[in-house]
């Protein structure tokens, strides 16, 4: 397999599994909360590797999470206590994020983690980093995390898609009718966590926070379904890393900054030419509208 589709299966991959994870938290108003755990998920990352002197595998994926629904909590304690929700927010996001920047000096040399690949990432770099089991080259590491990644928030959104769907437009029915409403949300902010540290090395936490919420930003704008969103917003995610790619490859600029400049464009489509909530549709009723007012009067 050529290096470029390596480069191209991974952005792929991320956009897919952050957009359709993406768009519940765009359903329900938590898009800067996936900001905000894109970023200390770098503390989990760092403490899992000063424990296991790793930055491979289920450590990561526990460090990511543990650290992730550590953020929702603060956050949510912070906000119960008449803190604002945004000032919360960015209260638990700089600390936590400052706290792992000041852990990697503790490091040093000794792996490829600094503030920029944390915050940029080189998705240019992943075709170098494989997986050998028994002699035998599997391909990326960051292939096989993003796909068992991918596969496990896929599992646990079919498994419980119906909670998913009623806690979120009406918490209180669900609340009244048996469903877990508390652990669903924390479920799903280890998804984001999962999400985030798979694509995290690849690509850094700046396409990250794209991929999680202009792809479901952009769907939102384009259909009306639960379900439609979901898969809508993974396609998104999908299309615009492939964009980016092929931007990136003729003008020879950085692929993870192109992809995410995908994800803006598509949104700005979607933002004017949405059949039912673009400006352009919303001009065109109201042209109409005022046509026929005319007409009555």
């Amino acid at each position: 397999m050529t290096y470029s589709l390596w480069i191209i299966i991974t952005g792929v991959l991320v956009g897919v599994t952050c957009g359709m994870t993406g768009a519940l938290l765009v359903l329900r108003k938590m898009s800067m909360l996936a900001d905000a755990i894109s970023h200390t998920v770098l503390l989990g990352i760092v403490g899992a590797f000063l424990v296991t002197h790793s930055l491979n595998g289920v450590p990561m994926l526990v460090g990511a999470a543990t650290v992730g629904i550590l953020t929702a909590l603060m956050v949510q304690l912070l906000d119960s206590s008449g803190v604002q929700s945004d000032a919360a927010i960015g209260v638990v996001f700089t600390s936590l994020f400052a706290l792992g920047v000041v852990l990697i000096s503790f490091i040093g040399d000794s792996v490829h983690l600094d503030v920029e690949h944390a915050l940029m990432g080189e998705i240019a770099f992943v075709p170098w980093d494989t997986w050998t089991w028994n002699g035998m080259n599997l391909g990326p590491t960051a292939v096989w995390l993003l796909g068992f990644v991918f596969i496990l928030n896929l599992t646990i959104i079919l498994l419980f898609y119906k909670e998913f769907k009623i806690s979120t437009f009406d918490p209180q029915l669900a609340i009244s009718i048996g469903v877990p409403v508390v652990a669903i949300h924390y479920v799903l902010m280890s998804m984001v966590s999962f999400s985030t540290v798979a694509s995290f090395d690849s690509v850094g936490a700046i396409l990250v926070v794209a991929m999680l919420i202009v792809p479901g930003a952009t769907s939102y704008l384009l259909t009306d379904s639960f379900g439609g969103m979901i898969a809508l917003s993974a396609l998104i995610g999908a299309l615009s890393s492939l964009l980016g790619y092929t931007f990136a490859l003729f003008v020879d600029v950085s692929i993870s900054g192109a992809m995410a400049t995908a994800t803006g464009l598509l949104f700005t489509l979607a933002f004017f030419l949405s059949p039912k909530h673009g400006m352009l549709a919303k001009w065109y009723r109201r042209k109409q509208m005022q046509k026929q007012q005319q007409l009555n009067a």
